[in-house]
């Protein structure tokens, strides 16, 4: 299943000097798959398209930002809807 989650930090939590905003995420959890992370930057928003049928591993997913940012995760398909 996909997901898209907006994470979002404020300025004064920003990680621009604290690692960046590779420091939010862990990329590296077991059945969970990346397929694309892209940033408003300015405005303080990472987006992440994921790819799992776990729950559990997105929030290990987001962990590392916990304690500096919010997250929005909603569920999205590919497939057009039919009429």
């Amino acid at each position: 299943m996909l997901f898209h989650i907006t994470q979002t930090h404020t300025a004064e939590s920003c990680p621009k000097d604290e690692g960046g905003s590779k420091s939010l995420y862990d990329p590296n959890v077991v059945g969970l798959k990346v397929i694309g992370i892209f940033g408003a930057f300015a405005e303080h928003e990472i987006y992440y398209l994921v790819e799992t049928d776990d729950m559990e591993a997105i929030q290990k997913f987001l962990f590392p930002g916990f304690k500096r940012c919010t997250c929005r995760i909603t569920p999205v398909v590919e497939e057009p809807i039919d009429k």
